[in-house]
């Protein structure tokens, strides 16, 4: 009887702190967000971040400075979680598993870096070791201001196209299953 009370106490504490922690990621002033894409045949990206936001600062070249790795998001590392093989069409093979996503934005263009390590984000980047692979994505200038930065995705047909807007920036990467006719390359390789 004293082993089950001990046990009902300590699960009541641990769901009162785990609770706590959730209300309080959500009065953040960057907000924990979701994206998620659906392919037709069941497989699914989850990205998991935070939301900065923009506040009347300069984002680009100054709070996130050009040709540096940012963490992408704010406060803990933002995660891409596939369940199945997908490639990226710049034609990286991305197997099934968590990740870590940071970028390297530059005025014209972006580098996608998805990483093994997870758990952290910490700055300085020091995780080149466990880098799946660097990804060049496209970059459009907004013709309007993004004041939150946002990751969406766009499904269409058998891709996702993960996009990734803030200040007058996006930047886009599609992604596949891996049953297209796109050439592959193996990860690690850049």
């Amino acid at each position: 009887m004293l082993k089950k009370t001990a046990f009902a106490i300590l699960f009541v504490f641990t769901f009162c702190i785990i609770s706590s922690a959730q209300e309080d990621k959500g009065k953040r002033p960057s907000p924990p967000a979701q994206a998620q894409c659906k392919f037709s045949d069941g497989k699914t990206i989850t990205v998991d971040y935070s939301s900065p936001r923009m506040r009347g600062r300069k984002i680009f070249g100054e709070l996130v400075p050009y040709g540096e790795v940012w963490r992408t998001g704010a406060n803990e590392a933002t995660t891409f979680v596939t369940n199945e093989d997908l490639i990226a069409v710049k034609g990286t093979n991305i197997p099934p598993g968590s990740y870590t996503i940071f970028t390297v934005p530059t005025s014209d263009t972006w580098m996608l870096i998805i990483n093994k390590h997870t758990g952290e984000g910490g700055m300085p980047y020091k995780y080149e070791s466990e880098e799946l692979a660097r990804v060049p994505m496209s970059v459009t200038t907004l013709s309007s201001p993004v004041e939150s930065f946002t990751i969406s995705f766009d499904q269409t047909g058998g891709s996702c196209t993960m996009r990734m807007g803030w200040e007058n920036r996006q930047a886009s990467l599609e992604f596949a299953g891996k049953n297209t006719d796109l050439p592959v390359r193996p990860p690690g390789a850049r």
